[in-house]
């Protein structure tokens, strides 16, 4: 578990029922944070509700003593917490942005979305920006950070592939907001990397294309994940 820092900042997760979104809020539950599981789903009978109510079991199951909540508008629980985590696909999030503008201002928001096609074969973002660049547009009354994107899922219940710590690379233009995030990474389990400037993030979204590409070109065993060895 976490030390107290972590116990004062309340994390809001939206997207939380999707495989990735659930691995995270499950990581950062376990580390100590308040953890809010958000997704615009109303109050009807959906799937989406069903699987944020499973997501909460497994969490309070593993994890007794975790502070999870589940709450169904972004808008509420961007309002509640101190960094938004948007774990949605490229085309959702400028429907994302524009549902939490008025609620995130001075906020952290953290940016692991990777503008994929459906083939994973590169990216549809222009050529000079990033998912996380268009985000900061859309917010810009919010500190935006990259990170979190070269991860998978299942690394968030296992941070290490073949016994290495897996890295975290963190970009961002907020010096304080940078530091921020690389306690949560560090929280997670994970090695966290500043990368740069926000800017940098144009790489890091392209790591994730050629991980996927190498991972099917070479057949690997099992998960992958990005590590910089050094001496």
């Amino acid at each position: 578990m976490a030390g107290p820092k972590a116990m004062t900042k309340t994390i809001a997760i939206i997207g939380a029922a999707d495989n990735f979104g659930s691995g995270i809020a499950y990581s950062l539950a376990a580390a100590g944070y308040r953890v809010l599981l958000a997704d615009d789903i109303g109050n009807d009978d959906s799937p989406c509700i069903e699987k944020l109510a499973q997501l909460l079991g497994r969490i309070t199951c593993k994890v007794p003593e975790a502070d999870v909540n589940i709450v169904f508008s972004s808008r509420e629980a961007c309002r509640e917490a101190d960094i938004i985590i948007p774990a949605v696909s490229y085309p959702e999030q400028a429907a994302i942005a524009c549902t939490i503008r008025e609620e995130v201002a001075g906020k952290i928001i953290i940016s692991p979305t990777n503008p994929l096609p459906g083939t994973h074969d590169g990216l549809v973002s222009p050529p000079v920006t990033s998912a996380a660049e268009e985000l900061a547009g859309l917010l810009p009354q919010a500190k935006i950070v990259k990170a979190f994107n070269t991860i998978l899922a299942s690394h968030f219940v296992t941070p290490r592939v073949a016994g290495q710590i897996l890295d975290v690379y963190v970009a961002g233009d907020d010096d304080e907001a940078v530091a921020t995030v690389i306690t949560l990474v560090t929280d997670a389990g994970f090695n966290p990397l500043i990368a740069g400037r926000l800017s940098m993030s144009r790489i890091l979204e392209q790591m994730m294309v050629l991980l996927i590409t190498l991972s099917a070109r070479n057949i690997f065993p099992g998960p992958t994940g990005w590590k910089v060895v050094t001496p």
